[in-house]
């Protein structure tokens, strides 16, 4: 399959409807002015901040041959500044690769196929195994991956599966076989200032009634959880320098939680320690963000965003069962009370042998079938009880009015 990149007339036009609408914006003159102007690009520096045009930033993509492009990854409106930052870079440098932290290597075949036009969203998220791997909502990624699938922009599964680093955090790195690595060499150590960030995330996930001992930071367990980070962004990394020789001359944008990007700790360390030049660090600045941690080092450049209102909670709709593996399907091992289950006429020991029209493999082929249903529309499925085989349509009810 090829999927090289290609020269072609870049996104002009909505390129220029994003520019039109960072010109346009105007400053409220009764709030104080965020240290990351709101649609600017600003650098650190000594003194605060300095102004820098995408034009810039683009021409400096271009030089180190790879930018990475960190986020919340539950923020939309940090997706949308991603998807608009590659449509500048694509704009001026049509060859290019897009490296997705979202997906481990295993998922390449899927990923390939979506941007070669082979299958649709469904079959995508189904064969990438996404609410397994990363489990975010796919609407906040989706629009990203349709602009690589139109203008034919390789998409690179550059993560490793979690059952690496979490081998890694249980017994690590070097108790994993190397057959099991993935071919992930040995990551380089992380700096001083990387360990002290880990140790306080470190120790703000940790169970409040743990002994003060465990969250040490000379603990076994701690060294261990570093060794599991570490592996990330040399996954990461390694993934970026393969993606620039194979494909020389492109510029690869890697989209990532910002943590691996922040003051170059993480993959950036790590692609430097194999040799590679530094790439080129970007991220999204919240308006509503402390101006204290905007510190040199933080970032090459940064982009002010205005955050939204958080959205009103959608109610998803639930089925309302428990599930597990079967040898002819996914066997139903609990049926909530009063749930559509329960009204739909399914019982504890059934086994769905058909779902959306589709016969599921896994559990996580039921989880995503009833995911993918909107309030208000039918589910049909096929069960299979004592030898017979029955008909059920669960019907959702429609979403509740404001």
């Amino acid at each position: 399959m090829n999927t090289e990149p290609r020269r072609r007339l870049g996104p002009i036009l909505l390129l220029a409807s994003f520019a039109g609408s960072v010109a346009g914006a105007v400053a409220n003159p009764h709030e104080p002015a965020p240290c990351v102007p709101v649609g600017g690009w600003v650098t650190p520096n000594a003194a605060g901040t300095d102004a820098i045009t995408t034009a810039e930033l683009v021409e400096r993509a271009a030089a180190a041959g790879a930018v990475l492009l960190g986020e919340s990854h539950d923020s939309s409106e940090h997706h949308r500044w991603q998807l608009q930052t590659l449509i500048a870079i694509y704009a001026d440098h049509p060859e290019m690769v897009i490296a997705l932290e979202m997906f481990p290597r295993s998922a390449q075949p899927a990923l390939d196929r979506w941007v070669a036009g082979e299958i649709g969203e469904a079959e995508f998220l189904d064969s990438s195994r996404w609410r397994e791997v990363w489990r975010f909502e796919p609407d906040l990624y989706m629009p990203i991956f349709h602009f690589a699938r139109m203008n034919r922009i390789p998409l690179l599964a550059v993560n490793v599966d979690r059952s690496f680093t979490r081998a890694v955090a249980e017994n690590g790195f070097a108790a994993v076989p190397p057959e099991d690595r993935e071919g992930i060499g040995v990551p380089a150590p992380a700096s001083d200032a990387y360990e002290d960030m880990l140790l306080e995330s470190w120790r703000t996930h940790r169970p409040e009634n743990e002994s003060p001992e465990a969250a040490d930071g000379d603990s076994a367990e701690f060294r261990r959880f570093v060794e599991s980070q570490l592996v990330w962004d040399r996954a990461m990394a390694q993934g970026i320098a393969d993606a620039k020789q194979r494909w020389p001359g492109a510029i690869v944008a890697a989209l990532m939680g910002s943590g691996h990007v922040i003051h170059g700790w993480g993959v950036s360390h790590q692609l430097q320690m194999m040799g590679q030049p530094a790439p080129l660090k970007l991220l999204p600045w919240d308006s509503d963000w402390n101006c204290a941690d905007l510190v040199i080092g933080y970032a090459d450049a940064l982009f002010g965003i205005a955050r939204p209102p958080p959205a009103p909670p959608v109610d998803k709709p639930l089925l309302g069962i428990g599930i597990r593996p079967a040898d002819d399907g996914v066997l139903i091992s609990d049926v909530v009370s009063a749930s559509i289950a329960a009204q739909t006429g399914l019982h504890t020991g059934d086994v769905i042998i058909e779902i959306a029209g589709r016969r599921p493999a896994q559990p996580r082929d039921v989880a995503a079938a009833v995911a993918r249903q909107a309030p208000g529309t039918w589910l049909p499925l096929t069960i299979r009880r004592d030898g017979q085989t029955l008909e059920f349509v669960a019907k959702f009810p429609p979403a509740a009015k404001p």
